[in-house]
């Protein structure tokens, strides 16, 4: 495998995937600019997916404000947006296929019930399951049924079969290994409200849209394995994955869509051009000069996963300064 773990035998199609659960700050800016830059400077297209799966974190309203933040940075898309909303039918068949071949049983676990268990959890902060209601008999399942509806989990190799052994190669972490059955246990492929996991949902989107780069902030390494395990079960090669550093305050926390005064939405009503936005996150990672203010457009001809710097990137007084 070339140098990065990319794979020129395939055209490169990247992907911006935001949830429109607020509106975008700078974490999510620069997850996207690296993931648009890596598109373009293989001379790749993009998607935009809207990740609005969850009808409590979903608004159509927010998420055409994301689209309308995308275009004010300069990050533009080749196809969609697509709503992963509209998608149901393609994550049934994909459940559907799972099911005739043994491989996914339902969990009446509660939240509350894998959270109080002793077992460590995943890197995601998600319990590793234990494997509680693998062994269900029909009658019990029905039983329970009765008092709560269940959520769907996919079972994994035991730790001794090679099958549940993950191996890839992060575009800027390098090569990873994971063996499933320690790491995460069966997971979730559909949870008991009935809404698709984030697990199956993006493995089934990524496919269909032919996306072959999936980069993002690397608060999402630990997925990867579980999203290769799964792609291969359903037939499909899986994309190459690249993890960016994430955007933390001093004290080490990372930042999100609460901090309403870094969003977007308040950057742009105190005058910040995007120019400036992308060109202080493109600096402070390693890929443009200090003090530069750019458009995306302008750093593509700049851009490599070895200029990335791996390390977190802190919002402090100074860098706040650099941007307001």
């Amino acid at each position: 495998m070339p140098k990065g773990g990319q794979t020129p035998s395939r055209q490169v199609c990247g992907r911006f995937a935001p949830t429109p659960s607020g509106r975008m700050h700078l974490g999510n800016v620069f997850a996207a600019l690296v993931a648009w830059l890596s598109a373009r400077a293989a001379g790749g297209e993009m998607v935009l997916r809207v990740e609005d799966l969850d009808p409590r974190a979903a608004s159509r309203e927010r998420a055409e404000l994301l689209i309308d933040d995308l275009r004010w940075l300069g990050l533009d898309w080749d196809r969609g947006p697509y709503w992963q909303s509209e998608r149901g039918a393609a994550y049934d068949e994909a459940i559907e296929r799972l099911a005739e071949a043994g491989l996914i049983y339902p969990c009446f676990c509660s939240r509350a019930e894998l959270h109080a268990a002793s077992a460590p959890h995943a890197s995601d902060g998600t319990p590793v399951y234990a494997g509680t209601c693998r062994g269900l008999s029909d009658e019990e399942v029905a039983r329970r049924a009765q008092v709560r509806p269940p959520a769907t989990r996919l079972h994994v190799p035991n730790a001794d079969d090679p099958a549940g052994t993950i191996e890839f190669c992060d575009l800027a972490y390098g090569p990873r290994r994971e063996v499933l059955a320690r790491e995460c246990g069966d997971f979730l492929v559909r949870r008991s409200d009935g809404v698709v996991a984030y697990q199956l949902a993006v493995v089934v989107d990524d496919a269909l849209m032919g996306v072959t780069q999936v980069v993002r902030g690397r608060d999402l390494l630990g997925s990867c394995a579980r999203q290769i395990y799964l792609g291969r079960l359903l037939g499909w090669e899986p994309p190459e994955f690249g993890h960016v550093p994430l955007l933390v305050a001093p004290d080490g926390r990372r930042l999100s869509k609460r901090e309403k005064d870094l969003d977007l939405g308040a950057l742009r009503e105190r005058g910040v051009t995007p120019e400036r936005v992308i060109g202080l996150l493109a600096a402070a990672a390693g890929l443009a000069e200090p003090g530069c203010e750019a458009t995306p457009s302008e750093l593509v001809a700049g851009f490599s996963w070895e200029r990335l710097r791996r390390e977190d990137l802190v919002v402090d007084d100074a860098f706040l300064a650099r941007l307001l």
